[in-house]
């Protein structure tokens, strides 16, 4: 696999990483032996960047990740996030909120011990509490860098002016934010200013929640219980207006004999050497696919036509029901 700098301070990465989210149901039933297996293979292929956060399942994926990892420790780089206490579920210590910096050390440690690990690769603050002033917040993160229990830091959704101020406090190696051919609003000023700073991005949901595969073209392809239902480019109508899209993606991967996901993850990847795509899966088919697609070239005239049939803003819905979208803050 190979590798791309995680920021201009950071450490070397795999071109693609591992999100691991989808590994304690929040797509689907979970299959903790496959799972784990799924990271053990990816350690094998050289996909070391392991990404999870104390929010999915309320720290039990950081526990699943931790079983996985275990005797395997200086194989891998640890992402993991705290913060995002809508998802987590977890309840906050009284007159403490989600980027308190009373808070930032409670997390970490959490997450030490979920983990398994003395030290996390990179960490970073999942949501940016509009409470919370962020200079305060990654001042607290800071203090973790100089403890020794984290090497560096990183922000989740989180805007350009954010970022500036907080990249004065410390360092940041990436920011972590969703970008796909169907969510690439984030070109206008976020990526733009990761480059100023000398910041990564790692691209979340690089095959858009699945879209991209080709494979969740009716509502029947979800599970009942899978969190996708709730998301607005999910809708039964706008799934049908979305499915359009997927043709000149099709065709492409059919011209290359490879999957619209691997045509899909090629097209990330070329939009600089600074993007590090983080795609999800807990199935090892899937993700030596996806390691594949580190190794395809698209033409520059496949690119602008992917370009072309999605360019920003295309897609019918937004990519997080409204509720979620406004926490976001950005």
């Amino acid at each position: 696999m190979d590798t791309r700098k995680l920021g201009k301070n950071g450490p070397a990465v795999p071109a693609l990483g591992l999100g691991c989210m989808g590994m304690t149901g929040i797509y689907g039933e979970p299959n903790e032996p496959e799972s784990i297996a799924t990271i053990h293979r990816a350690i094998d292929l050289g996909v070391n960047l392991i990404v999870t956060s104390d929010a999915y399942g309320a720290g039990a994926n950081e526990e699943l990740v931790g079983r996985a990892i275990k005797g395997k420790r200086n194989r891998v780089l640890i992402a993991t996030k705290f913060g995002n206490m809508g998802l987590s579920g977890f309840k906050l210590p009284e007159g403490l909120s989600a980027g308190h910096p009373g808070y930032v050390p409670q997390a970490c440690d959490a997450s030490l011990k979920r983990l398994g690990v003395e030290v996390i690769d990179v960490y970073g603050l999942h949501r940016v509490d509009p409470k919370v002033p962020i200079e305060d917040t990654v001042g607290a993160m800071k203090k973790l860098v100089d403890h020794g229990k984290v090497r560096y830091l990183a922000l989740s959704e989180a805007g350009a002016g954010t970022l500036r101020r907080a990249h004065k406090v410390h360092p940041l190696v990436a920011l972590e934010t969703e970008y796909s051919l169907w969510s690439r609003d984030v070109e206008k000023d976020i990526l733009p200013a990761c480059r100023e700073l000398g910041i990564a991005f790692m691209a979340y949901s690089p095959l858009g929640r699945g879209f991209l595969t080709a494979t969740i073209k009716t509502l029947d392809a979800l599970q009942p219980k899978d969190r996708r239902r709730d998301h607005p480019r999910f809708n039964a109508d706008n799934l049908k207006r979305n499915v359009v899209l997927l043709q000149p993606l099709e065709s492409i991967a059919a011209a290359h004999k490879v999957t619209p996901a691997q045509v899909a993850l090629a097209w990330v990847l070329a939009q600089g050497s600074d993007v590090v795509p983080i795609p999800g899966t807990k199935r090892r088919d899937y993700l030596e696919q996806n390691a594949a697609a580190a190794g395809m070239a698209l033409s520059a005239a496949e690119i602008a036509q992917l370009a072309k049939t999605f360019p920003p803003g295309v897609a019918s819905g937004t990519r997080y029901p409204e509720k979620q979208l406004a926490a976001l803050g950005i």
